[in-house]
């Protein structure tokens, strides 16, 4: 991973501990995190000092006296993550930002680079003949960057909602679905094609607005006339919460779905990001692996390794 100094900083003791804290997990989850994913490592594995306690803001804030997980505190976290990476103490390739992201436009030198390019994007519909149409949803941009890999590899739908969906999305959404499964109600229905389930697995926070989220997109898609639709939640789940020891935040009082919410959970709320990120992803993948036939998938993969040989022999023809 890349350091590179660009501002000199006289960071205190307990600060540059911090700084080594963030190196050392960094290192040990061998993969690009968010800030926010970092800081929840922190939090779990309880490694900020007391120092770090504010019991004037936690009373303000109407949090228990001892509480380190607040938002003064991960501002505070970013704020010296973001000096740690301009010291040159922390490897600018180890955190990114997964919201902020430039649209580049592709292009070649030559046919043959075209042709790679072509050869390793190639790829046929892999759920083809599968009994399901499946598709991967988030609740936030940030964790489409982390899905991403996961999605390709599946190469399933990937969909991030930004908090609760406009109309003009979930009416989309629901005629893609309705197109890809084939469904007999629907404009694009083909007699002579199998019809399919439609699956969607959703990634949120468990917290009042997480939690009605389910209900509210898998409602808005049946209303659309999407049929048989299996809309499940993987993560963030109670049961997930109590199994690795989240560390929980307070639940928004000002949502309006937070009476509710207490009454069947309490009055505390959690992150998706509080669990460890290859956690999540295996999570992923075991869902997807518990739908798809491998066989059928497998026999696509081994048409499109033919295919792409065959643009290959083309190209060395051409060339």
């Amino acid at each position: 991973m890349s350091t590179q100094q660009f501002r000199a900083y006289n960071f205190k003791p307990v600060q540059r501990q911090l700084i080594a804290h963030m190196n050392e997990i960094i290192e040990e989850m061998a993969m690009t995190l968010t800030a926010r994913q970092l800081y929840y490592q922190f939090i779990g594995r309880d490694l900020f000092p007391e120092s770090w306690i504010d019991e004037k803001y936690n009373r303000e804030k109407g949090l228990p006296p001892n509480t380190k997980n607040t938002l003064k505190n991960y501002k505070k976290f970013a704020a010296l993550l973001t000096d740690a990476r301009y010291a040159g103490l922390v490897s600018w390739d180890a955190i990114e930002d997964r919201v902020r992201r430039p649209t580049i436009w592709r292009d070649y030198d030559n046919l043959r680079e075209a042709v790679d390019s072509l050869i390793r994007s190639y790829r046929l519909p892999r759920w083809r003949g599968q009994e399901r149409y499946v598709e991967l949803w988030v609740e936030k941009e940030a964790l489409a960057g982390q899905m991403e890999p996961i999605a390709a590899d599946y190469h399933v739908t990937l969909m991030a909602n930004k908090g609760y969906s406009s109309a003009s999305a979930m009416y989309e959404s629901a005629q893609r679905i309705m197109r890809e499964a084939n469904q007999a109600e629907s404009d694009y229905y083909d007699p002579n094609k199998p019809e399919r389930d439609p699956t969607i697995f959703y990634i949120g926070d468990h917290d009042p607005s997480g939690e009605d989220m389910v209900r509210d997109l898998e409602s808005r898609l049946v209303e659309f006339g999407v049929q048989r639709l299996t809309f499940k939640k993987l993560a963030l789940t109670m049961e997930q919460v109590k199994r690795y020891n989240l560390p929980p935040n307070p639940a928004k009082t000002t949502d309006s779905r937070f009476e509710t919410y207490v009454a069947e959970h309490g009055n505390k709320s959690w992150e998706v990001e509080a669990l460890p990120p290859k956690i999540l992803a295996k999570l992923v993948r075991e869902a997807l692996e518990s739908v798809v036939d491998r066989e059928k998938m497998d026999e696509v993969i081994d048409e499109e390794s033919e295919h792409k040989s065959a643009l290959e022999r083309a190209c060395e023809e051409v060339e």
